[in-house]
Protein backbone atom coordinates (compact mmCIF):
# COMPACT_ATOMS: atom_id res chain seq x y z
CA UNK A 1 0.00 0.00 0.00
CA UNK A 2 1.35 3.42 -0.95
CA UNK A 3 2.11 5.80 1.88
CA UNK A 4 -0.01 8.50 0.25
CA UNK A 5 -3.03 6.16 0.25
CA UNK A 6 -2.47 5.32 3.91
CA UNK A 7 -2.07 9.01 4.74
CA UNK A 8 -5.28 9.94 2.92
CA UNK A 9 -7.37 7.24 4.65
CA UNK A 10 -5.80 8.10 8.01
CA UNK A 11 -6.66 11.79 7.60
CA UNK A 12 -10.23 11.03 6.49
CA UNK A 13 -10.76 8.79 9.55
CA UNK A 14 -9.52 11.56 11.86
CA UNK A 15 -11.87 14.05 10.22
CA UNK A 16 -14.75 11.63 10.82
CA UNK A 17 -13.78 11.31 14.49
CA UNK A 18 -13.82 15.08 14.84
CA UNK A 19 -17.56 15.05 14.08
CA UNK A 20 -18.19 11.94 16.27
CA UNK A 21 -18.79 9.69 13.25
CA UNK A 22 -17.15 6.64 14.83
CA UNK A 23 -18.56 4.09 12.40
CA UNK A 24 -17.45 6.15 9.41
CA UNK A 25 -13.97 6.40 10.93
CA UNK A 26 -13.87 2.60 11.36
CA UNK A 27 -14.86 2.14 7.73
CA UNK A 28 -11.92 4.30 6.62
CA UNK A 29 -9.47 2.57 8.97
CA UNK A 30 -10.54 -0.90 7.80
CA UNK A 31 -9.53 0.06 4.23
CA UNK A 32 -5.89 0.38 5.33
CA UNK A 33 -4.27 -2.90 4.27
CA UNK A 34 -1.01 -2.25 6.15
CA UNK A 35 -2.01 -0.53 9.39
CA UNK A 36 0.54 1.01 11.75
CA UNK A 37 0.54 1.08 15.54
CA UNK A 38 -0.98 4.58 15.51
CA UNK A 39 -3.85 3.73 13.16
CA UNK A 40 -4.58 0.58 15.21
CA UNK A 41 -4.69 2.70 18.37
CA UNK A 42 -7.23 4.95 16.63
CA UNK A 43 -9.28 1.86 15.74
CA UNK A 44 -9.35 0.86 19.42
CA UNK A 45 -10.45 4.38 20.40
CA UNK A 46 -13.35 4.22 17.91
CA UNK A 47 -14.48 0.82 19.30
CA UNK A 48 -14.33 2.19 22.84
CA UNK A 49 -16.50 5.14 21.83
CA UNK A 50 -19.08 2.65 20.45
CA UNK A 51 -18.88 0.50 23.59
CA UNK A 52 -17.31 -2.48 21.79
CA UNK A 53 -14.78 -3.51 24.44
CA UNK A 54 -13.83 -6.89 22.90
CA UNK A 55 -13.04 -5.34 19.52
CA UNK A 56 -11.14 -2.51 21.21
CA UNK A 57 -9.08 -5.11 23.09
CA UNK A 58 -8.21 -6.90 19.85
CA UNK A 59 -7.10 -3.62 18.24
CA UNK A 60 -4.90 -2.82 21.24
CA UNK A 61 -3.32 -6.29 21.04
CA UNK A 62 -2.37 -5.57 17.42
CA UNK A 63 -1.07 -2.14 18.43
CA UNK A 64 1.33 -3.66 20.95
CA UNK A 65 2.41 -6.26 18.38
CA UNK A 66 3.37 -3.39 16.06
CA UNK A 67 5.17 -1.40 18.78
CA UNK A 68 6.16 -3.38 21.88
CA UNK A 69 7.46 -0.28 23.70
CA UNK A 70 4.41 1.99 23.31
CA UNK A 71 3.59 2.76 26.95
CA UNK A 72 0.28 4.49 26.10
CA UNK A 73 -0.97 1.25 24.46
CA UNK A 74 -0.23 -0.83 27.60
CA UNK A 75 -1.88 1.86 29.72
CA UNK A 76 -5.04 1.89 27.58
CA UNK A 77 -5.25 -1.91 27.36
CA UNK A 78 -4.88 -2.26 31.13
CA UNK A 79 -7.85 0.08 31.63
CA UNK A 80 -9.95 -1.97 29.17
CA UNK A 81 -8.93 -5.20 30.94
CA UNK A 82 -10.30 -3.83 34.20
CA UNK A 83 -13.67 -3.13 32.59
CA UNK A 84 -14.04 -6.77 31.51
CA UNK A 85 -12.71 -8.14 34.87
CA UNK A 86 -9.44 -9.58 33.54
CA UNK A 87 -7.57 -8.28 36.58
CA UNK A 88 -4.37 -10.33 36.39
CA UNK A 89 -3.75 -9.21 32.81
CA UNK A 90 -4.70 -5.63 33.70
CA UNK A 91 -2.12 -5.60 36.50
CA UNK A 92 0.51 -6.96 34.10
CA UNK A 93 -0.25 -4.20 31.57
CA UNK A 94 0.09 -1.53 34.28
CA UNK A 95 3.48 -2.94 35.27
CA UNK A 96 4.62 -2.97 31.61
CA UNK A 97 3.36 0.59 31.12
CA UNK A 98 5.39 1.74 34.13
CA UNK A 99 8.41 -0.17 32.79
CA UNK A 100 8.19 1.51 29.37
CA UNK A 101 8.00 4.94 31.04
CA UNK A 102 11.79 4.37 31.43
CA UNK A 103 11.94 6.33 34.68
CA UNK A 104 10.39 9.46 33.16
CA UNK A 105 7.81 11.45 35.09
CA UNK A 106 5.89 12.25 31.89
CA UNK A 107 5.90 11.21 28.22
CA UNK A 108 4.58 13.78 25.74
CA UNK A 109 3.09 12.08 22.66
CA UNK A 110 2.49 15.30 20.72
CA UNK A 111 5.55 14.60 18.55
CA UNK A 112 3.79 11.42 17.38
CA UNK A 113 0.52 13.25 16.70
CA UNK A 114 -1.35 12.40 19.96
CA UNK A 115 -2.39 15.41 22.02
CA UNK A 116 -1.90 13.61 25.34
CA UNK A 117 0.70 13.48 28.11
CA UNK A 118 1.05 10.22 30.05
CA UNK A 119 2.15 10.81 33.64
CA UNK A 120 3.71 8.21 35.91
CA UNK A 121 1.12 8.89 38.63
CA UNK A 122 -1.69 7.94 36.21
CA UNK A 123 -0.13 4.49 35.68
CA UNK A 124 0.21 4.03 39.45
CA UNK A 125 -3.39 5.17 39.90
CA UNK A 126 -4.65 2.43 37.54
CA UNK A 127 -2.43 -0.09 39.35
CA UNK A 128 -4.14 0.83 42.63
CA UNK A 129 -7.53 0.50 40.90
CA UNK A 130 -6.64 -3.10 39.94
CA UNK A 131 -5.64 -3.91 43.55
CA UNK A 132 -8.98 -2.49 44.72
CA UNK A 133 -10.87 -4.88 42.45
CA UNK A 134 -8.72 -7.74 43.79
CA UNK A 135 -9.57 -6.81 47.36
CA UNK A 136 -5.96 -5.94 48.27
CA UNK A 137 -6.72 -2.61 49.91
CA UNK A 138 -3.40 -2.29 51.77
CA UNK A 139 -1.43 -2.77 48.56
CA UNK A 140 -3.64 -0.23 46.78
CA UNK A 141 -3.07 2.29 49.56
CA UNK A 142 0.70 1.74 49.34
CA UNK A 143 0.72 2.29 45.56
CA UNK A 144 -1.31 5.51 45.89
CA UNK A 145 1.08 6.86 48.53
CA UNK A 146 3.96 6.33 46.10
CA UNK A 147 1.92 8.01 43.35
CA UNK A 148 1.33 10.99 45.63
CA UNK A 149 5.08 11.61 45.67
CA UNK A 150 5.34 11.71 41.86
CA UNK A 151 5.81 15.11 40.23
CA UNK A 152 3.44 15.83 37.36
CA UNK A 153 0.78 18.14 36.05
CA UNK A 154 -3.02 17.83 36.09
CA UNK A 155 -2.88 15.65 39.20
CA UNK A 156 -4.92 18.04 41.35
CA UNK A 157 -6.64 16.31 44.28
CA UNK A 158 -7.25 12.99 42.50
CA UNK A 159 -4.80 11.09 44.69
CA UNK A 160 -6.18 12.51 47.93
CA UNK A 161 -9.76 11.63 46.94
CA UNK A 162 -8.63 8.14 45.91
CA UNK A 163 -6.98 7.59 49.30
CA UNK A 164 -10.23 8.50 51.04
CA UNK A 165 -12.14 6.08 48.81
CA UNK A 166 -9.74 3.26 49.70
CA UNK A 167 -10.22 3.94 53.40
CA UNK A 168 -13.96 3.53 52.78
CA UNK A 169 -13.18 0.46 50.59
CA UNK A 170 -14.72 1.96 47.47
CA UNK A 171 -13.48 0.68 44.09
CA UNK A 172 -11.58 3.25 42.00
CA UNK A 173 -12.58 3.95 38.39
CA UNK A 174 -9.74 3.47 35.86
CA UNK A 175 -8.17 6.38 33.98
CA UNK A 176 -8.31 6.17 30.14
CA UNK A 177 -7.21 8.32 27.23
CA UNK A 178 -10.19 10.65 26.56
CA UNK A 179 -12.43 9.81 23.62
CA UNK A 180 -11.58 11.71 20.47
CA UNK A 181 -7.91 12.03 21.46
CA UNK A 182 -6.27 10.01 18.67
CA UNK A 183 -3.07 9.95 16.65
CA UNK A 184 -3.18 12.50 13.82
CA UNK A 185 -0.97 12.66 10.72
CA UNK A 186 1.42 15.54 10.28
CA UNK A 187 -0.15 18.63 8.79
CA UNK A 188 2.79 19.06 6.40
CA UNK A 189 2.29 15.54 5.02
CA UNK A 190 -1.45 16.07 4.54
CA UNK A 191 -0.86 19.32 2.65
CA UNK A 192 1.40 17.46 0.21
CA UNK A 193 -1.56 15.26 -0.81
CA UNK A 194 -3.05 18.11 -2.83
CA UNK A 195 -2.08 17.99 -6.48
CA UNK A 196 0.11 20.84 -7.62
CA UNK A 197 0.98 22.01 -11.08
CA UNK A 198 4.71 22.64 -10.83
CA UNK A 199 5.19 23.29 -14.56
CA UNK A 200 2.38 25.83 -14.90
CA UNK A 201 0.54 26.80 -18.05
CA UNK A 202 2.15 27.88 -21.30
CA UNK A 203 2.01 31.58 -22.15
CA UNK A 204 2.61 33.28 -25.49
CA UNK A 205 5.56 35.62 -25.17
CA UNK A 206 5.65 36.90 -28.75
CA UNK A 207 3.55 36.23 -31.83
CA UNK A 208 3.62 37.09 -35.51
CA UNK A 209 -0.17 37.31 -35.57
CA UNK A 210 -1.39 40.92 -35.36
CA UNK A 211 -3.45 41.82 -32.29
CA UNK A 212 -2.69 38.47 -30.70
CA UNK A 213 -4.19 38.20 -27.21
CA UNK A 214 -1.60 37.14 -24.69
CA UNK A 215 -1.09 37.71 -20.97
CA UNK A 216 1.73 37.83 -18.53
CA UNK A 217 3.08 41.32 -19.28
CA UNK A 218 1.78 44.81 -18.74
CA UNK A 219 1.77 46.85 -22.00
CA UNK A 220 4.26 49.63 -22.39
CA UNK A 221 3.23 53.06 -21.28
CA UNK A 222 4.96 56.46 -21.49
CA UNK A 223 7.34 57.26 -18.65
CA UNK A 224 6.55 60.27 -16.51
CA UNK A 225 9.15 62.34 -14.66
CA UNK A 226 9.52 61.36 -11.05
CA UNK A 227 9.08 57.96 -9.44
CA UNK A 228 7.66 54.94 -11.17
CA UNK A 229 5.08 53.05 -9.13
CA UNK A 230 3.64 49.88 -10.71
CA UNK A 231 -0.09 49.30 -10.68
CA UNK A 232 -1.27 47.14 -7.81
CA UNK A 233 -4.65 45.50 -7.48
CA UNK A 234 -5.57 46.44 -3.91
CA UNK A 235 -8.36 43.90 -3.63
CA UNK A 236 -6.04 41.06 -4.68
CA UNK A 237 -2.99 41.93 -2.57
CA UNK A 238 -4.85 43.14 0.53
CA UNK A 239 -5.07 40.88 3.57
CA UNK A 240 -8.26 42.60 4.73
CA UNK A 241 -11.68 41.11 3.96
CA UNK A 242 -15.26 42.17 4.67
CA UNK A 243 -18.14 39.93 5.78
CA UNK A 244 -20.93 39.80 3.24
CA UNK A 245 -23.41 38.29 5.74
CA UNK A 246 -23.43 38.12 9.55
CA UNK A 247 -21.85 35.00 11.01
CA UNK A 248 -22.60 33.39 14.38
CA UNK A 249 -20.03 31.00 15.87
CA UNK A 250 -21.26 27.40 15.69
CA UNK A 251 -18.09 25.51 16.65
CA UNK A 252 -15.30 25.96 19.12
CA UNK A 253 -12.70 28.47 17.97
CA UNK A 254 -15.04 30.31 15.56
CA UNK A 255 -15.85 34.02 15.92
CA UNK A 256 -19.19 35.85 15.91
CA UNK A 257 -18.84 38.78 13.48
CA UNK A 258 -21.53 41.20 12.23
CA UNK A 259 -22.14 41.96 8.59
CA UNK A 260 -19.82 44.52 7.01
CA UNK A 261 -17.08 44.07 9.62
CA UNK A 262 -13.50 44.11 8.33
CA UNK A 263 -11.21 41.26 9.40
CA UNK A 264 -7.53 40.54 8.78
CA UNK A 265 -6.59 37.22 7.14
CA UNK A 266 -3.87 35.68 9.31
CA UNK A 267 -3.59 32.28 7.60
CA UNK A 268 -4.84 30.87 4.32
CA UNK A 269 -7.88 28.62 4.12
CA UNK A 270 -7.53 24.91 4.85
CA UNK A 271 -9.17 21.98 3.10
CA UNK A 272 -12.50 22.67 4.82
CA UNK A 273 -12.68 26.26 3.59
CA UNK A 274 -11.89 27.78 7.00
CA UNK A 275 -9.46 30.71 7.36
CA UNK A 276 -7.76 32.07 10.47
CA UNK A 277 -8.62 35.75 10.98
CA UNK A 278 -8.19 38.52 13.54
CA UNK A 279 -11.22 40.61 14.49
CA UNK A 280 -11.48 43.14 17.33
CA UNK A 281 -8.20 41.90 18.81
CA UNK A 282 -9.34 38.26 18.87
CA UNK A 283 -7.95 35.39 16.80
CA UNK A 284 -10.42 32.80 15.48
CA UNK A 285 -11.84 30.95 12.49
CA UNK A 286 -14.31 32.04 9.80
CA UNK A 287 -15.56 30.29 6.67
CA UNK A 288 -14.19 31.78 3.46
CA UNK A 289 -17.64 31.68 1.87
CA UNK A 290 -18.82 34.65 3.98
CA UNK A 291 -15.79 36.82 3.14
CA UNK A 292 -15.42 39.19 0.22
CA UNK A 293 -12.34 41.22 -0.80
CA UNK A 294 -12.16 44.96 -0.27
CA UNK A 295 -10.06 47.48 -2.13
CA UNK A 296 -7.73 49.16 0.35
CA UNK A 297 -7.00 52.51 -1.23
CA UNK A 298 -4.56 55.10 0.04
CA UNK A 299 -5.78 58.66 0.17
CA UNK A 300 -4.12 61.21 -2.07
CA UNK A 301 -2.68 63.13 0.85
CA UNK A 302 -1.05 60.02 2.34
CA UNK A 303 0.25 58.92 -1.04
CA UNK A 304 1.94 62.25 -1.60
CA UNK A 305 3.54 62.23 1.84
CA UNK A 306 4.77 58.65 1.54
CA UNK A 307 8.40 58.29 0.48
CA UNK A 308 8.24 56.27 -2.75
CA UNK A 309 10.38 53.21 -3.36
CA UNK A 310 10.92 53.63 -7.08
CA UNK A 311 13.64 55.35 -9.13
CA UNK A 312 14.60 58.76 -7.67
CA UNK A 313 15.01 61.99 -9.59
CA UNK A 314 18.44 62.75 -11.03
CA UNK A 315 20.52 65.17 -8.92
CA UNK A 316 20.14 68.89 -9.50
CA UNK A 317 22.61 71.04 -11.40
CA UNK A 318 23.91 72.86 -8.30
CA UNK A 319 24.83 71.16 -5.03
CA UNK A 320 23.21 72.54 -1.87
CA UNK A 321 25.10 75.24 -0.03
CA UNK A 322 26.55 74.57 3.39
CA UNK A 323 25.13 76.41 6.40
CA UNK A 324 27.25 79.34 7.54
CA UNK A 325 28.17 79.84 11.19
CA UNK A 326 26.45 82.79 12.87
CA UNK A 327 29.80 84.33 13.89
CA UNK A 328 32.52 83.90 11.22
CA UNK A 329 35.34 85.02 13.59
CA UNK A 330 34.54 83.73 17.05
CA UNK A 331 36.81 84.79 19.87
CA UNK A 332 39.12 82.01 21.06
CA UNK A 333 38.25 80.57 24.45
CA UNK A 334 40.37 81.81 27.34
CA UNK A 335 43.37 79.64 28.10
CA UNK A 336 43.40 78.29 31.62
CA UNK A 337 46.73 78.43 33.46
CA UNK A 338 47.33 75.82 36.15
CA UNK A 339 49.93 76.36 38.80
CA UNK A 340 52.27 73.65 39.92
CA UNK A 341 50.30 73.18 43.15
CA UNK A 342 46.84 72.95 41.55
CA UNK A 343 45.64 69.44 40.71
CA UNK A 344 44.22 68.65 37.26
CA UNK A 345 40.42 68.74 36.89
CA UNK A 346 38.65 65.55 37.89
CA UNK A 347 36.70 63.24 35.57
CA UNK A 348 33.43 64.64 36.89
CA UNK A 349 34.33 68.22 36.04
CA UNK A 350 35.35 67.13 32.54
CA UNK A 351 31.98 65.53 31.84
CA UNK A 352 29.92 68.32 33.45
CA UNK A 353 30.87 71.71 32.01
CA UNK A 354 30.85 74.78 34.20
CA UNK A 355 29.39 78.13 33.08
CA UNK A 356 31.56 80.27 30.79
CA UNK A 357 31.81 83.04 33.38
CA UNK A 358 33.59 80.72 35.80
CA UNK A 359 36.25 79.45 33.38
CA UNK A 360 38.78 82.29 33.81
CA UNK A 361 38.50 82.13 37.61
CA UNK A 362 39.92 78.61 38.11
CA UNK A 363 42.51 78.88 40.88
CA UNK A 364 44.25 76.65 43.35
CA UNK A 365 40.94 75.86 45.11
CA UNK A 366 39.79 73.80 42.10
CA UNK A 367 39.24 70.74 44.32
CA UNK A 368 36.45 72.55 46.15
CA UNK A 369 34.81 73.61 42.90
CA UNK A 370 34.99 69.99 41.63
CA UNK A 371 33.20 68.82 44.76
CA UNK A 372 30.56 71.48 44.18
CA UNK A 373 30.09 70.30 40.58
CA UNK A 374 29.67 66.72 41.75
CA UNK A 375 26.88 67.85 44.05
CA UNK A 376 24.97 69.65 41.33
CA UNK A 377 25.80 67.16 38.54
CA UNK A 378 23.51 64.37 37.31
CA UNK A 379 23.91 60.99 35.62
CA UNK A 380 21.63 59.12 33.19
CA UNK A 381 20.64 55.67 34.50
CA UNK A 382 19.38 53.10 31.98
CA UNK A 383 17.58 50.13 33.60
CA UNK A 384 17.02 46.81 31.76
CA UNK A 385 13.78 45.20 33.04
CA UNK A 386 11.15 43.34 31.02
CA UNK A 387 11.34 46.65 29.17
CA UNK A 388 13.99 49.40 29.27
CA UNK A 389 13.53 52.68 31.15
CA UNK A 390 15.83 55.66 31.67
CA UNK A 391 15.94 58.31 34.36
CA UNK A 392 18.25 61.07 35.53
CA UNK A 393 19.50 61.06 39.12
CA UNK A 394 22.04 63.21 41.01
CA UNK A 395 25.60 62.04 40.73
CA UNK A 396 25.98 61.81 44.51
CA UNK A 397 22.72 59.87 45.02
CA UNK A 398 23.18 56.71 47.15
CA UNK A 399 22.03 53.33 45.96
CA UNK A 400 18.93 53.09 48.17
CA UNK A 401 17.51 56.38 46.80
CA UNK A 402 18.14 55.28 43.21
CA UNK A 403 16.45 51.94 43.92
CA UNK A 404 13.38 53.73 45.32
CA UNK A 405 13.15 55.90 42.19
CA UNK A 406 13.49 52.84 39.93
CA UNK A 407 10.82 50.95 41.91
CA UNK A 408 8.48 53.96 41.60
CA UNK A 409 9.19 54.14 37.86
CA UNK A 410 8.46 50.41 37.36
CA UNK A 411 5.52 50.31 39.78
CA UNK A 412 7.05 47.45 41.83
CA UNK A 413 7.79 47.07 45.56
CA UNK A 414 11.31 48.13 46.49
CA UNK A 415 12.05 45.02 48.59
CA UNK A 416 11.37 42.72 45.61
CA UNK A 417 13.81 44.36 43.18
CA UNK A 418 17.51 43.51 42.78
CA UNK A 419 19.93 45.77 40.91
CA UNK A 420 23.19 44.67 39.26
CA UNK A 421 25.78 46.26 37.00
CA UNK A 422 28.77 45.20 34.91
CA UNK A 423 32.17 46.55 35.99
CA UNK A 424 34.36 48.08 33.34
CA UNK A 425 35.94 45.39 31.14
CA UNK A 426 33.87 42.55 32.68
CA UNK A 427 30.84 40.58 31.50
CA UNK A 428 29.81 39.43 34.98
CA UNK A 429 26.80 41.12 36.59
CA UNK A 430 27.70 42.30 40.10
CA UNK A 431 24.89 43.14 42.57
CA UNK A 432 24.75 46.69 43.95
CA UNK A 433 25.52 46.23 47.65
CA UNK A 434 25.36 48.92 50.31
CA UNK A 435 21.68 49.75 49.84
CA UNK A 436 21.78 51.91 52.97
CA UNK A 437 22.28 55.62 53.59
CA UNK A 438 26.01 55.25 54.18
CA UNK A 439 26.47 53.08 51.10
CA UNK A 440 28.31 54.03 47.91
CA UNK A 441 26.98 56.62 45.48
CA UNK A 442 26.18 56.47 41.78
CA UNK A 443 29.39 58.32 40.93
CA UNK A 444 31.30 55.16 41.90
CA UNK A 445 29.81 53.19 38.98
CA UNK A 446 29.22 56.05 36.50
CA UNK A 447 31.20 56.03 33.26
CA UNK A 448 30.96 58.99 30.91
CA UNK A 449 27.92 60.37 32.71
CA UNK A 450 25.95 57.10 32.21
CA UNK A 451 25.11 54.05 34.30
CA UNK A 452 23.59 50.82 32.96
CA UNK A 453 21.79 48.59 35.49
CA UNK A 454 19.98 45.25 35.24
CA UNK A 455 16.83 44.89 37.36
CA UNK A 456 14.98 41.70 38.31
CA UNK A 457 11.84 41.14 40.34
CA UNK A 458 12.12 38.39 42.93
CA UNK A 459 9.16 36.43 44.31
CA UNK A 460 9.42 35.35 47.97
CA UNK A 461 9.69 31.60 48.57
CA UNK A 462 7.62 29.75 51.14
CA UNK A 463 8.28 26.32 52.66
CA UNK A 464 11.78 26.25 51.12
CA UNK A 465 15.25 26.59 52.60
CA UNK A 466 17.50 28.79 50.48
CA UNK A 467 21.12 27.65 50.77
CA UNK A 468 22.59 30.56 48.83
CA UNK A 469 22.02 32.64 45.67
CA UNK A 470 23.68 32.66 42.26
CA UNK A 471 23.57 34.94 39.21
CA UNK A 472 23.04 33.55 35.68
CA UNK A 473 26.01 34.01 33.36
CA UNK A 474 24.17 32.86 30.21
CA UNK A 475 20.64 32.11 28.98
CA UNK A 476 19.50 28.54 29.67
CA UNK A 477 16.60 26.99 27.74
CA UNK A 478 14.76 24.16 29.47
CA UNK A 479 15.49 20.75 27.93
CA UNK A 480 12.73 18.94 29.86
CA UNK A 481 9.82 19.54 32.27
CA UNK A 482 12.15 19.29 35.28
CA UNK A 483 14.63 21.96 34.04
CA UNK A 484 14.75 25.56 35.29
CA UNK A 485 14.74 28.18 32.53
CA UNK A 486 16.34 31.58 33.09
CA UNK A 487 18.05 34.47 31.31
CA UNK A 488 21.41 36.15 31.69
CA UNK A 489 21.57 38.24 34.86
CA UNK A 490 18.67 36.50 36.67
CA UNK A 491 19.13 35.75 40.37
CA UNK A 492 18.67 32.06 41.24
CA UNK A 493 17.84 30.81 44.74
CA UNK A 494 19.74 27.55 45.32
CA UNK A 495 17.54 24.98 47.09
CA UNK A 496 19.86 21.95 46.85
CA UNK A 497 22.74 20.31 45.00
CA UNK A 498 21.88 17.32 42.80
CA UNK A 499 25.54 16.46 42.08
CA UNK A 500 28.77 18.24 41.18
CA UNK A 501 27.37 19.50 37.85
CA UNK A 502 23.64 20.11 38.51
CA UNK A 503 21.87 22.28 41.06
CA UNK A 504 18.23 22.69 42.07
CA UNK A 505 17.05 26.28 42.22
CA UNK A 506 14.19 28.75 42.00
CA UNK A 507 13.82 31.70 39.64
CA UNK A 508 10.81 33.84 38.70
CA UNK A 509 8.32 31.58 40.48
CA UNK A 510 9.63 28.34 38.88
CA UNK A 511 11.59 25.55 40.56
CA UNK A 512 13.83 23.09 38.69
CA UNK A 513 17.37 21.90 38.02
CA UNK A 514 20.09 23.52 35.87
CA UNK A 515 23.82 23.11 35.11
CA UNK A 516 26.00 24.78 37.74
CA UNK A 517 28.36 26.12 35.03
CA UNK A 518 25.63 28.51 33.79
CA UNK A 519 25.72 30.64 36.96
CA UNK A 520 28.15 32.00 39.53
CA UNK A 521 27.94 32.74 43.24
CA UNK A 522 26.90 36.27 44.18
CA UNK A 523 29.39 38.18 46.34
CA UNK A 524 32.06 35.55 45.48
CA UNK A 525 35.59 36.84 44.91
CA UNK A 526 37.70 35.88 41.95
CA UNK A 527 40.14 34.19 44.35
CA UNK A 528 39.13 30.52 44.28
CA UNK A 529 40.69 29.79 47.68
CA UNK A 530 38.68 32.47 49.42
CA UNK A 531 35.47 31.35 47.68
CA UNK A 532 36.10 27.77 48.85
CA UNK A 533 36.55 28.93 52.47
CA UNK A 534 33.21 30.80 52.27
CA UNK A 535 31.44 27.69 50.92
CA UNK A 536 32.89 25.48 53.67
CA UNK A 537 31.82 28.00 56.30
CA UNK A 538 28.28 28.22 54.85
CA UNK A 539 27.80 24.42 54.67
CA UNK A 540 29.14 24.01 58.20
CA UNK A 541 26.52 26.51 59.43
CA UNK A 542 23.76 24.60 57.59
Amino acid sequence: MLYTELLELWDESVQAMNIKDWQGALNKLEQITEPTSRTLFNTASAHLALGQLDLALQALDLTICKDERLAIAFFQRGAVMMQIDRLEEALSDCIWAQEHMRGNVVIDYRQLGLQFKLYSWQVLYNTAAVYCRMGQWDQANKVLLSANQERGGSRGGNIEVALDNILRKEVLAPVLVPGGVVFRPKKEDVEQLQQRDFLGKAKVISSMIPNDDFGGFEPLRPQKPGFYEPKVDGARDSRYMRLSVPYVAQEQGHLTVPRGAVVFILAEEDRDGIATVIYDGQRGLLPVSVLEPIDVRISKGKKENKFPNGIPFPPGLMPPTRPRPPNPNPAPPPRVQFTSGSPPPSYTTATHKSPASELPNITSNQTASSAHLQDVGSVVVKVHYTYTVALSVPLNAPYHEVKEQIAHKLGQPTNQLRLRHKPHGSQVLIPLNGEVESGPMMQDVAEGGRVTLWCQKEDPLTNYTILYQMVALYDYMAQGPEDLEFSEGDTIDILGEVNEEWLEGHCAGTTGIFPSSFAYRENANINRGQAKEEDDLQYSSI
